[in-house]
């Protein structure tokens, strides 16, 4: 048993019910029903209804269950790109969306900005022959945030024409998305859902799935069994095409449940008050700095300080007062620390990191 605090990126804290309703899925074999039985559609039911209440989502969306959001990437250029994608990079999580459509034999092109910054529409240039165009709302490895402002003024310079992906995979629930103005939305659920690792949640509109039958009808490749045709039918019917992670979308289903009572509203305002607390601590700190320096393009789930002091001493003092932050990413391993901020953080878990990072390293 551990009373640590988890501020880490991703796994993360975990929203603070999910140990009693792990004991409830044990007590009641969750983990040994069949995913074609009544019980699991049930399962299934309770959690894509949630997630409907919850992002606000309209009718013409679907909501597919995978393995990850890494997966998504593949499976998003398989189904929805015959020839080209148009990527937005800042950070390694969208490069890497980047080169698997490369990898997968697609003309990828991009506009890159240094790692840690954000994008401004008036410059990005998206080319005619683009099918999808990958926008990273939220990039985890750099906390760098795309306003969701920004998402609609770049479609409205784009065009109707493009699929519009969205890689929210650490900021949903928190924006507040324009879902005319976009085809499709992903994240995993170990991080702002406060759940453990092994599912990824794709959200689709019939755009997409209309462009993947499509390229089904040529002929082409959609990949095996997680295509969009095959996952959809499946998916009508609350289910999976194979077995799946019945146990985490159980969780789902509940932490989704609780986060609805709360109202999605409410977790906003509280997930930009504990953002405030810690950038407005790290403005005055002697030995951080904020990373992402113009404020517009800062997330407000995922804060990255550049620190004087490396990241794994930082680490290592707060390991006794039973907190855990995360270091940099790649190569900023210990030259920046990265703050989870999610509905799992509560605003005196926060206030109490806040006041530890103050004595410890001022």
């Amino acid at each position: 048993m551990t009373n640590k605090v988890f501020f880490t990126p991703g796994p993360s804290e975990l929203y603070p019910t999910v140990p009693q309703h792990m004991a409830a899925a044990m007590a009641n074999k969750i983990g040994s029903i069949s995913h074609r039985s009544q019980q699991f559609k049930d399962i299934y039911a309770h959690a894509v209804t949630g997630l409907r209440e919850l992002l606000q989502l309209p009718d013409n969306f679907e909501i597919l269950l995978l393995s990850s959001a890494n997966e998504i990437w593949e499976r998003a250029i398989q189904n929805t790109v015959e020839q080209e994608s148009f990527h937005l990079v800042n950070g390694s999580f969208s490069k890497r969306f980047f080169e698997i459509s490369k990898e997968l034999g697609r003309k990828a092109t991009k506009h890159e900005v240094p790692f840690g910054e954000g994008f401004e529409v008036d410059t990005i240039e998206v080319p005619a022959t683009a099918e999808l165009v990958a926008l990273v709302q939220n990039e985890t490895s750099s906390g760098a945030s795309l306003p969701v402002a920004a998402i609609n003024a770049l479609r409205e310079k784009v065009g109707p024409e493009p699929l519009f992906f969205v890689d929210a995979v650490s900021s949903m629930p928190h924006p507040a998305f324009d879902y005319s103005k976009i085809d499709s939305v992903y994240f995993s659920v170990q991080k702002c859902f406060g759940l453990p690792a092994g599912l990824g949640v794709w959200i689709l509109n019939e755009r997409c799935i209309a462009k993947a039958e499509a390229l089904q009808a040529k002929g082409l490749s959609l990949g095996s069994y997680h295509s969009i045709p095959s996952l959809l039918p499946k998916a009508k019917a609350f289910q999976t095409p194979e077995t799946p992670n019945v146990l985490n979308i159980y969780l789902l289903g509940h932490v989704v449940e609780e986060m609805n009572k709360k109202g999605v509203a409410t977790l906003r305002q509280e997930t930009e008050a504990k953002a405030k607390l810690i950038y407005d601590y790290i403005a005055t700190s002697q030995n951080f700095e904020v990373a992402v320096q113009k404020e517009a393009h800062r997330s407000v789930t995922t804060i990255i300080a550049n620190t004087k002091i490396p990241a794994s001493d930082v680490i290592k003092r707060l390991a006794p007062f039973d907190m855990a932050v995360g270091s940099g990413y790649g190569s900023y391993k210990e030259s920046q620390i990265r703050i989870a901020n999610f509905p799992a953080h509560s605003v005196s878990q926060v206030q109490a990191l806040v006041y530890k990072l103050q004595e410890l390293i001022g």
